[in-house]
């Protein structure tokens, strides 16, 4: 049965509606500050903390219930001879119901302005303990987190005569450790954020998993950071890669980066291709235009240029087929002009960094595309569930420069065809291995990739390129990863490539040098390969 009930909450909602049911089952309440305050504005007897401890609140209300009257009457097991007899020893009076929500870091945080010190002071201490003490002793005390809990708990209130089940009590503790557990993830990820220079190498000796029940964390550690995963801040979708499959979307810094203004609920595979598609425009974030077009996670075609409507062009031009049903992403503010010709195409998502008003207006007209809205973020890690365990990985975040080429042939490609070079490593980065394409003048002209051999990638490129109408001759040639044999190299020379970009670092390296002089071919290798599994 519960006689006296303490209650400290910064979210307010719906406190003194229950605080006067409290009352009416003759439950005394003890409170602090703000809370105390309000309960007496609405004439609820109300006992304040400082009268129970005989001490006052400290440090600008730093400390106000962290002391052994308050968290022995938490703790206290009313079946323990021992603590029955200290308690009564120490004058102490258990206390049977915590009603305490959080400081609102998380909503702190979210201002990109926020200051360090007023991040910290958000950092409840004393509520987060009283949770914990209360869920950890749910055997005697109850302990509500939420506003939305106050209803179905008055309710068992009066309908058990202050009789709470063991069972209900125990439902209450769980919540209440997946509030604190959410609530330590994201201040340890905000100072792993603030710490992420010292975050560059990952040991496995130090990695830990765990999980607990349908509402799980997990962590991985590495010797130096954190990072968490919330399974609680998860949305359901509507099922899986496949329909029968079930699936939900787990929350990282996912709202951060993504605004969804306007279509239909996104799915699991739209996901898989807005990240794709994310990864890709990132690289060309500080061109003047630049757009890339996504499908099943793969470029069907990339561009960049003087304008948004050029570069759409450009890159829709590569293959006029792959592209209905797929993603569109840019990296500037979408102008109305572009959004003219996109709204031609079927597609399933457009993304940019913003939209013009009527850009927007015109595009909405069709009510199932959605329209995304992202900020360009520094991410630096990235994970894979495998059967038994997870990957975890730093991201390919490496972005080859004119140094890191080394010209091996006897032909050195102009400025012209090194910047196209690097155009071109940067697509083939983000191309399902084994990945050959071909670009010109800062645009594809064909993508061959997701194949076991790197020779039928290539020949897949040439077909395409071939039902395309686009014409190879003199392109720059790019692959994700070294060239096993010259097979693949004479296949690209044949096509009417004039130079190759590639990492270099075969065994038969010498075989496939001596076979691109032959051809007359400029070939860099870069040392940096770029598998895409």
């Amino acid at each position: 049965m519960i006689k006296r009930a303490l209650i400290s909450v910064y979210d307010k909602t719906g406190i003194t509606e229950l605080a006067t049911e409290l009352t009416k089952q003759g439950i005394e309440i003890i409170s602090t500050g703000g809370t105390y305050k309000l309960l007496k504005e609405n004439n609820i007897e109300v006992k304040s903390v400082e009268e129970v401890t005989g001490f006052p609140e400290v440090l600008n209300g730093r400390v106000k219930t962290l002391h052994p009257d308050i968290f022995g009457g938490i703790l206290s097991d009313r079946s323990n001879p021992v603590h029955v007899s200290e308690m009564k020893e120490h004058s102490i009076t258990p206390i049977d119901l915590v009603i305490v929500n959080l400081y609102p870091f998380e909503k702190t945080i979210a201002d990109e302005n926020v200051k360090i010190t007023d991040a910290i002071e958000q950092i409840d201490i004393g509520g987060v303990t009283l949770i914990r003490a209360a869920a950890k002793n749910y055997k005697d005390v109850n302990v509500l987190v939420s506003p939305d809990q106050y209803k179905e708990f008055s309710d068992e209130l009066s309908s058990t005569k202050n009789n709470i089940p063991f069972e209900f009590s125990q439902r209450l503790a769980q919540k209440a450790f997946e509030t604190t557990s959410h609530y330590d993830n994201a201040i340890s990820n905000y100072f792993n954020k603030l710490n992420k220079d010292s975050t560059h190498s990952i040991h496995s000796t130090h990695s830990t998993h765990s999980t607990h029940s349908t509402h799980s964390t997990h962590s991985i550690h590495s010797t130096h950071s954190t990072h968490s995963f919330d399974f609680t801040n998860s949305k359901e979708l509507r099922y899986g890669e496949n329909p029968h499959q079930k699936a939900v979307l787990i929350k990282d810094n996912f709202d951060e980066i993504y605004e969804v203004l306007h279509g239909k609920e996104l799915s699991y595979n739209n996901l898989l291709d807005m990240d794709a598609a994310y990864n890709l425009i990132s690289e060309f974030k500080d061109e003047t235009a630049a757009c890339a077009i996504i499908k099943h996670g793969n470029p069907s075609g990339v561009a960049v240029a003087g304008d948004l409507q050029e570069a759409y062009a450009r890159a829709f031009a590569t293959d006029t087929l792959s592209p209905f049903g797929g993603i569109i992403v840019i990296n500037k503010k979408l102008d109305f002009k572009t959004s003219l010709d996109i709204d031609k195409l079927f597609s399933e998502i457009v993304m940019a960094p913003d939209f013009e008003n009527e850009a927007l207006e015109l595009l909405m007209k069709k009510k199932n595309r959605r329209l995304v809205k992202f900020k360009f973020t520094d991410e630096t890690k990235e994970f894979r569930k495998i059967s038994g365990g997870v990957l975890y990985q730093d991201k390919d975040n490496y972005i080859v420069s004119e140094s890191d080429l080394k010209f091996v042939t006897d032909r050195k490609a102009s400025s012209e065809e090194i910047e196209d070079m690097l155009f071109a490593f940067k697509v083939v980065k983000h191309t399902k291995s084994n990945a050959v394409i071909f670009v010109k003048d800062k645009r594809t002209l064909a993508i061959g990739g997701g194949q076991p051999s790197r020779i039928d990638s290539t020949k897949i490129a040439v077909s395409k390129a071939k039902e395309f109408g686009q014409d190879l001759k003199d392109s720059i040639a790019a692959s994700d990863a070294f060239f096993p044999f010259p097979d693949g190299l004479i296949e690209i020379a044949k096509a009417g490539a004039a130079a190759i970009i590639q990492p270099g670092g075969s065994v038969k390296d010498e075989d496939v040098i001596k076979a691109a002089n032959e051809y007359n071919l400029a070939m860099a290798c870069t040392g940096i390969r770029h598998f895409k599994h």
